[in-house]
């Protein structure tokens, strides 16, 4: 169990009150939590997770840990699609020997937590997760050597990735809406942050898209817009 709070009296009235009627031990701050490293500095008020550990077992399951690192998740040399699906049934039984559901499963869990940037490349190679093919191994394969390149790199993050729920007809609609999600999500983290002590006096949202920047900050609406 977790206990997160700004109050750090209420915190150990808290803890009593648990350990009566279950048995528990007090194990002091967070330092690791389902696989997840907590690092944290009080000074500077830094707070750094990390999956360091997870990701060195993950690669020595599939003998990368000691392969050559890259730089980059995917690189644009894997054009996947679905000719590259095993061919034969020679291809097939030995695509069944390799472990690529497995892999792909070890990715989401350090995507989720706290490597939103394989996020891309995992997506690209579980979509043929049902029939995959030589080809979309040397992906699997080339995603664990960029993890094996930045297993210490992590965060504290929040992202997602889904489709909009709405129909919009441009790019500069698109990116609006996930900037409004992101305030959203901004939002709340602010509050959080606030209900346990820690104020910011600026918050900044960034995004890439110019018409995008120009419609937030002009709130009249404009029928000629230039997409």
């Amino acid at each position: 169990m977790l206990i997160v709070g700004k109050n750090a009296e209420r915190i150990t009235q808290l803890k009593i009150q648990l350990s009566k009627p279950f048995a528990m031990k007090d194990l002091g701050p967070s330092k690791q939590i389902l696989g997840i490293r907590i690092t944290r500095d009080r000074a500077l008020k830094k707070l750094h997770m990390s999956q360091e550990q997870y990701i060195e077992k993950v690669l020595r399951k599939f003998n990368i840990d000691k392969a050559k690192e890259v730089s980059s998740p995917l690189t644009t040399n894997f054009r996947l699609t679905d000719k590259d699906y095993p061919s034969s049934e020679k291809k097939i039984e030995e695509m069944d020997r390799v472990l690529y559901a497995s892999a792909v499963g070890s990715f989401m869990y350090a995507m989720v937590c706290t490597r939103p940037d394989i996020a891309h490349a995992v997506g690209v190679v579980n979509h043929f997760l049902s029939n995959p093919g030589k080809k979309h191994w040397e992906a699997v394969k080339w995603i664990l050597r960029y993890l094996r390149g930045t297993s210490k790199l992590g965060g504290d993050v929040s992202w997602q990735s889904r489709l909009q729920k709405c129909v919009v007809l441009s790019t500069t609609e698109a990116e609006y809406v996930a900037a409004t999600e992101a305030c959203k999500e901004l939002l709340w983290l602010k509050r959080f942050m606030q209900e346990i002590g820690f104020m910011q006096q600026r918050y900044v949202v960034l995004c890439d898209n110019q018409s995008t920047i120009h419609l937030a900050k002009n709130s009249v609406s404009q029928t000629n817009q230039t997409y």
